[in-house]
């Protein structure tokens, strides 16, 4: 299974990532614990201490447009705050 993972870089990711050494990601919704600290592991080279995982629900979204009322849903996705070991960092911006 490919596990995409997307890091999300909001004020309060920053800020546990300042404090605490942790990392969020996006990951898609069928990915366990395991495969995620082994693609973070691979990808990052650092050792994950820890992982948290939660499930956003997806919000219904509505408009008006020229045609009227228009109602749709976003898709639910998987949250995942990574610990990583004393010392080592993951750094966000190294390929650009």
């Amino acid at each position: 299974m490919d596990i995409s993972l997307k890091p999300i870089l909001t004020e309060k990711a920053t800020k546990l990532t300042e404090k605490l050494n942790r990392y969020t990601f996006s990951v898609c919704p069928e990915a366990d614990k395991a495969q995620i600290k082994a693609a973070i592991e691979d990808l990052y080279g650092v050792k994950v201490v820890k992982i948290n995982t939660a499930i956003v629900r997806g919000k219904n979204k509505s408009r008006w447009t020229k045609s009227g009322l228009l109602r749709g849903k976003t898709s639910s996705w998987k949250k995942v705050t990574v610990a990583v070991s004393e010392g080592q960092t993951i750094d966000f911006f190294s390929n650009i």
